[in-house]
């Protein structure tokens, strides 16, 4: 059974105990313990359950590749699923739950899956649930939806906190194994900025459990000087419990740092995600050992090999007293080697290949060592637990030559070098015939905009497992990332490293090689996902010859270890399925992050009220004190109405629109977005942007203007100022600014790059407030300062002076069709210049308007509003707009896709407006149209309303709304259903109801 050795475990503190819970019972372990370890310990191997069969499954593996040994950590607000035990580190308290199970771990109902696994081949569900179609809503899809998901997620909102954090270095280098340190010490003693990254809390990678000989110093020696020379260098920066999660376009890297995951009652961030720009990545991130595939290599106490070595090394933990290896190369002898040492006893190793004649062989055979070549494993016999191998001929059938009793079985298939970082922007790979192994391609690397390689992969990570290999080729890795980066490196020798040399390794797929259909579907390849070796064979069979197809048609490599240990041996079973290659198979796409990072980790401190921040204007406060409705638009709150008491909302904004349109009203425009266009080529650039003409545009004048997608769909609109020859200010809506002011960015950065024109949103620099109404330059003028009569400030014109002693900028635009003057201050001045229109207008029956009422008013003058007369599918045309589309200017953004014969249809949806029969009925936001019937029987819809209100301008209701061939449908009455027997009269008109000759904005 697993337990506690008395001799090994360098990594924890054996004076100390700690207590943890694992399913509500009290264990206890020690200080450097990782929990995996801890319940090894405790005589804890069994720790899960798979996910589609159930089956009992302890730890595998040793590290972050861990696929069964998931938990969910911690109790309540601070409670968290499918975390590995592997690497989670031991803490006093700690509180851990198995998963996948139900109603208990050891007694799983579950577990009655694996009993029909014929039943549930792979791509059963695709066959499965399709017949009767009935039995979809009530009885297929409530057990799929209760079986779907790995664990249980947390009921309360989580209580830790997460942190991003900016680093700029001349190097990166993630691993800190050999390879690691060595190329951060070439690049460091060069001169360059570095930041090494460990996963783990402790640097040495495989140095920590394999003794190697550094320059013929044992490695403990190398490793400490190693690490204290980094130290000790003021440009190198060393992170411990920090992955290299994903690496992405021009040395742009995330990095996953673990804070305070270790301690208890634990205070600050939890987790930080950092954002990493590097001119080189060096990737030192090791190789991780295969599996090998025979029956019942899932069962608890079958373990790869290296990480068996590791517990009984490091934690001095053991899943067996009596351990069989099995294996195809000389790297598990090590295992077997450390297990005879620490006085444990290895009845047999089982080499599947024809000799094993090594000096790590020898070494085991001089121990005492029993070693069978060309034998492997049949079948692994036991539940729960292992309790006896069968051992039969690796060329054979599986036919059973001896049976032997153990309780822990130590495999091996090789290993494959961790490329998924070199792999994340395009690095190629490479099958390397000798290691079975796909290993980086150094001559196809990640490039960056001038074809350089800014990934460079180091040590077992290139391929290069041998220890001697290994260091020699992080020299290289770190000194050439120094000198790319523009610093002299050293010439001088590499450290020497040297190691029991070792024969090849055998490429062994399928344990035995000739195994029955029996065998086969007992043989996993992905732990979590219960993939079969017969499952692959399967989908091949059914046709899936894509490696992608495969992998979604079985679940192959799905799971939370995203196929670490399953997908090389899941493409040879695939290649010999086909009768092809491994190379010609491929491999699936290597996508970020390495590992799962926490939801909170990406989210940082962007939550509760900061989740998305609510965006104030500079006059904000007035709003509140004085009992806005408010309103959410886009990012910002913006007051709906100002209700008094006694008042309804509606009669609140109907008394804000007959004031303004008989006095004068206040409406806080600051939010709409405003954009500083600047540059010798800032007309020629803006001509491209909006449909109409900008370059003839005066200084002083201000100029409507419509913004298409490439698809010729309208997407913003806004007033564009131009203040001086070289400089435009153009306007969008709310909503819009950061989006309009990234489109014009991505413009050109990308097709425009050589217009010579930049752009600034200055949209929160400028407080804006229209004054608005027939007595609107009354109060301006009450004011002093700028000459605001139509002699000398027209229509759309534009100018700048003093208001009030206050700088303004003053535009006489309008919005609402009356006299109107949208006045821009700074920021700073906003709330004063607000005031001091209330004091001097209190005489002129001045007051403020909210949005609602700024609506009504653009909608009787008919004046469309981006997000309701649009929908990403409307023309400017459609909405009778199209002499805003220049028809003299070579090009600009839709130019193309407007004059598409669909886009120019006669009958597309048009703009127009609707009268009611019964001038008191509203017609319900988005109601549609119907005429005639389609092709169903049902009645056609030909149009929906856009916008409806009650006008109490024009004392009745008043609409608009896109319907088929609405231009010329004048006159014609449209019936609206709003209810089962209920239908709304309404007649096409003009959608301009108020002031069509505008000569009330134009006095």
């Amino acid at each position: 059974m697993s337990t506690r050795i008395q001799s090994g475990g360098r990594l924890i503190d054996r004076s100390r105990k700690i207590g943890f819970t694992f399913n509500g019972q009290r264990l206890t372990g020690h200080p450097g313990d990782t929990l995996a370890s801890a319940l090894l310990g405790s005589g804890q191997v069994l720790m899960g359950r798979s996910f589609k069969y159930h089956r009992p499954r302890g730890p595998v593996g040793a590290g972050s590749e861990e696929p069964n040994a998931l938990m969910g950590l911690g109790q309540g607000a601070h409670f968290e699923p499918n975390q590995r035990a592997t690497v989670a580190e031991l803490h006093d308290g700690l509180a851990a739950t198995s998963q996948n199970h139900w109603p208990s771990l050891d007694m799983d109902v579950g577990a009655l899956n694996a009993a029909m696994s014929r039943f549930f081949p792979a791509g059963f569900y695709y066959k499965t649930f399709m017949a009767p179609r009935s039995a979809w809503k009530h009885v297929f899809e409530p057990v799929i939806r209760k079986a779907a998901g790995l664990g249980k997620a947390p009921t309360q909102p989580d209580a830790d906190r997460y942190e991003y954090f900016y680093a700029y270095v001349d190097v990166l280098v993630v691993g800190g194994g050999m390879a690691g340190l060595q190329a951060a010490l070439e690049a460091g003693r060069a001169g360059a900025r570095v930041l090494l990254l460990e996963q783990t809390a402790h640097l040495g990678g495989r140095l920590l459990s394999d003794e190697v000989e550094i320059d013929g110093q044992p490695s403990d020696i190398w490793l400490a000087a190693a690490v204290a020379e980094l130290q000790g260098m003021d440009n190198v920066t060393i992170r411990t419990r920090m992955m290299g999660a994903g690496v992405y376009d021009h040395g742009y890297v995330t990095g996953y740092e673990r804070l305070t995951d270790h301690l208890e009652n634990a205070t600050g961030p939890r987790h930080r995600l950092w954002r990493i720009r590097t001119d080189r990545i060096v990737t030192a991130t090791g190789a991780i050992e295969r599996p090998l595939s025979f029956a019942g290599n899932d069962v608890p106490g079958v373990m790869l090999a290296a990480a068996l070595r590791d517990y009984v090394t490091l934690y001095g933990v053991t899943p067996g007293d009596r351990t069989v290896v099995v294996t195809n190369n000389d790297d598990a002898y090590r295992t077997a080697i450390a297990l005879k040492l620490a006085g444990l006893e290895v009845p047999v190793i089982l080499d599947a290949r024809d000799a094993a004649i090594g000096p790590l062989p020898r070494q085991a055979r001089d121990l005492g060592i029993r070693v069978e070549v060309g034998k492997g494993v049949a079948s692994v016999k036991g539940g729960k637990k292992v309790e006896a191998v069968e051992i039969c001929s690796q060329a054979g059938e599986g036919t059973v030559l001896e049976t032997i009793p153990c309780d822990a079985v130590a495999m091996s298939g090789g290993w494959s070098p961790v490329v998924h970082l070199w792999s994340h922007c395009g690095g190629k790979l490479v099958w390397d015939v000798d290691q079975a192994h796909f290993r980086p391609d150094a001559s196809r690397p990640p490039t960056d905009h001038n074809g350089a390689g800014y990934v460079i992969t180091a040590g077992s990570a290139s391929g290069a497992l041998l220890s001697g290999d290994a260091m020699q080729d992080a020299a290289a890795a770190g000194r050439r990332a120094a000198a790319e980066v523009g610093f002299i490196p050293s010439e001088g020798d590499a450290p020497t490293a040297m190691a029991e040399p070792e024969e090849p390794v055998q490429p062994v797929w399928m344990m035995p090689a000739g195994a029955s259909y029996k065998l086969r579907s007992k043989a996993f390849l992905d732990f979590q996902n219960d993939v079969k070796v017969s499952d692959v064979q399967l989908a091949a069979q059914e046709g899936f010859e894509s490696v992608e197809h495969a992998k979604r048609y079985t679940t192959l490599g799905m799971a939370t270890d995203q196929g670490k240990l399953s997908n090389i041996n899941g493409l040879a079973v695939l290649a010999d399925s086909l009768g092809t290659t491994i190379p010609q198979v491929g491999t699936t796409t290597f996508r970020p992050p390495y590992t799962p990072i926490s939801m909170g980790a990406i989210a940082g401190e962007a939550r509760g009220a900061i989740f998305k921040p609510t965006r104030k204007s500079p006059i904000d406060g007035w709003h509140d004190e004085n009992d806005a409705v408010w309103e959410p638009v886009a990012d910002w709150r913006r007051p709906y109405t100002y209700r008094r008491a006694g008042e309804t909302t509606e009669q609140a904004v109907h008394r804000e629109i007959r004031n303004t349109r008989t006095n004068v009203g206040l409406l806080d425009a600051s939010t709409l977005g405003k954009i500083l266009v600047k540059g010798p080529d800032a007309a020629k650039f803006l001509d491209l942007i909006y449909t109409n003409m900008m370059s003839s545009l005066k200084p002083g004048r201000c100029r409507y203007g419509l913004m298409c997608t490439e698809n010729g769909f309208l997407f913003d609109d806004g007033v564009v100022v131009r203040l001086s020859e070289d400089s435009f200010l153009c306007h969008t809506t709310s909503g819009g600014s950061d989006g309009v002011h990234a489109w014009m960015e991505e413009w050109l950065q990308t097709e425009w790059w050589d217009l010579e024109v930049f752009t600034s949103n200055v949209t929160e620099q400028f407080a804006q407030v229209a004054v608005v109404g027939p007595k609107a330059r009354q109060l301006l003028e009450s004011l002093g300062g700028m000459d605001v009569s139509k002699e000398a400030l027209s229509f759309m014109g534009y100018a700048e002076g003093e208001l009030g002693g206050i700088p303004a900028r003053v535009f006489r635009i309008s919005f609402s069709g009356e006299l109107s003057y949208e006045i821009g201050v700074p920021a700073s001045y906003g709330r004063a210049f607000w005031d001091m229109l209330l004091e001097k207008g209190a005489a002129l029956g001045v007051m403020p308007y909210g949005t609602e009422a700024l609506h009504v008013m653009r909608a009787e003058k008919g004046f469309i509003m981006i997000g309701d007369e649009t929908d990403g599918t409307v023309t400017p045309h459609d909405l009778a707009l199209g002499w805003a589309v220049s028809k003299k200017k070579e090009d600009f953004i839709g130019k193309r896709a407007l004059q598409r014969p669909d886009m120019i249809r006669a009958d597309r949806k048009q703009l127009v407006g609707l009268a009611t029969e019964d001038p008191a009925t509203v017609l319900p936001d988005g109601a549609h149209a119907v005429a005639g019937v389609n092709e169903y029987g049902d009645p056609k819809t030909i149009g929906h309303v856009t916008s409806t209100y009650f006008s109490p301008t024009m004392e009745r209701s008043i609409a608009m709304a896109l319907i088929d061939g609405g231009a010329g449908r004048m006159g014609e009455v449209l019936e609206f259903p709003v209810g089962k027997d209920s239908v709304i009269r309404a007649t096409v008109v003009d959608p301009v109801f108020y002031d069509k000759a505008g000569e009330r904005q134009d006095v």
